[in-house]
């Protein structure tokens, strides 16, 4: 299959995952399923670039199996977020705002996240049709930087959730583990993720596409989607010490505060 028709494939796939959420949301109004099937949706695509492309087996082989693995832990982690807590806030608070348009705007953000899904994973399609396969050197940093990010992630994830877990810290700002040295570990461990398909991507013919994924991601997160929700007007308002935290912490790359 040429790259053209494995992004086509890819487009459908991700489109088609997404507008079944939306169909079941609008009978359990759990719209918050679209950040577990985004999820799940990239690794599908992984693994469709891989199975189409006609790169050296190993560039394929590594690429699918770091995508499905990132995807994995990502989905199934926010599905048993949303089985022990409901939906996100962010999406009752979306269908308040947009009243009776509320199902349609949902549609269209819906195919945004499809959207999105493709665009994120490009690096992949480079991958799966580069000329030849990664060396050993930029297959094992690749790797490396895989590991640091998803244990990253993961470690971040674990120490909010423990911290969230005691009755005595609700309402505060959790500042301990990596929070302590990022207002959002999680988020920059994201990013840095998709670093990792950069570095396995070196020599292909197109590899300056694969940086759209980690800036993109940045970008989304920091601007639109991730940063903005958290650290909105009434945050403040909402958890002690928000303030002080926002004045002494770094908001993405780990580092020591201000003193």
């Amino acid at each position: 299959m040429g790259a053209f028709s494995a992004f086509g494939l890819a487009l459908a796939t991700a489109t088609a995952l997404l507008l079944l959420v939306w169909v079941i949301q609008l009978f359990n109004r759990q719209a918050g399923w679209v950040d577990v099937f985004w999820s799940a949706s990239i690794g599908v695509i992984g693994l469709e670039y891989a199975l189409a492309g006609d790169a050296p087996t190993t560039a394929r082989f590594i690429m699918a199996v770091l995508a499905l693995a990132w995807s994995l832990r990502l989905a199934g982690y926010l599905a048993k977020r949303m089985k022990d807590h409901g939906e996100d806030s962010r999406y009752a608070a979306a269908r308040e705002r947009w009243g009776k348009k509320a199902d349609l705007y949902l549609l269209g953000f819906f195919i945004f996240q499809a959207i999105a899904a493709v665009v994120l994973a490009i690096p992949f399609l480079v991958i799966a049709y580069m000329d030849e396969g990664p060396s050993l050197v930029t297959g094992a940093l690749a790797i490396v930087v895989w590991l640091v990010s998803v244990i990253g992630e993961g470690t971040a994830d674990a120490q909010l959730k423990a911290f969230k877990a005691r009755p005595e810290n609700k309402g505060k700002v959790c500042r301990q583990g990596l929070w302590y040295y990022s207002r959002h570990p999680n988020y920059f461990f994201e990013s840095l993720h998709w670093v990792a398909y950069v570095v396995l991507a070196i020599g292909a013919s197109y590899w300056l596409a694969t940086l759209i994924s980690p800036v993109l991601m940045a970008f989304l997160l920091l601007k639109v989607s991730g940063v903005p929700t958290v650290e909105g007007k009434d945050a403040a308002d909402k958890r002690e010490g928000h303030d002080e935290y926002v004045r002494t912490t770094n908001a993405f790359i780990p580092w020591p505060p201000k003193r």
